[in-house]
């Protein structure tokens, strides 16, 4: 995915987050925001890897792994699991240069949305 891509996809999830859950702002200030933005280039950094490895399980481990770290700073499963829907919502709608890689994307991403669901079962 190209640079420009990535950062028009970061920029409105982050936005779209802040705007949907004014309490993050008051919980977290400027540095969540910041701290979004940086774990959503995350997000698609291993989507991008997991997508030249062929693997979904990648992302899947990286999904747990998120959980857990996530979860340990109060930041609840079902934020994450927001957080990749609207990923696989704005990629859907996306004008993505490499259409194979933006079809994986979001098969990842709802690969990890369902694991995510069985954590808060």
């Amino acid at each position: 995915m190209k640079k420009s891509e990535k950062d028009s996809l970061v920029h409105k999830v982050v936005e779209e987050i802040y705007a949907d859950h004014p309490f993050l702002w008051e919980k977290f200030g400027q540095n969540g925001v910041d701290r979004t933005e940086e774990d959503n280039y995350h997000h698609l950094d291993h989507l991008e890897s997991a997508y030249e490895m062929q693997s979904a399980a990648f992302f899947l481990d990286y999904t747990e792994w998120l959980n857990n770290v996530l979860t340990s700073r109060n930041v609840g499963t079902d934020l994450i699991v927001d957080n990749f829907q609207r990923l696989i919502r704005l990629l859907s709608e996306a004008d993505i240069e490499n259409e194979k890689e933006r079809l994986v994307y979001i098969d990842y991403l709802k690969q990890a949305t369902s694991y995510l669901y069985t954590l808060s079962e």
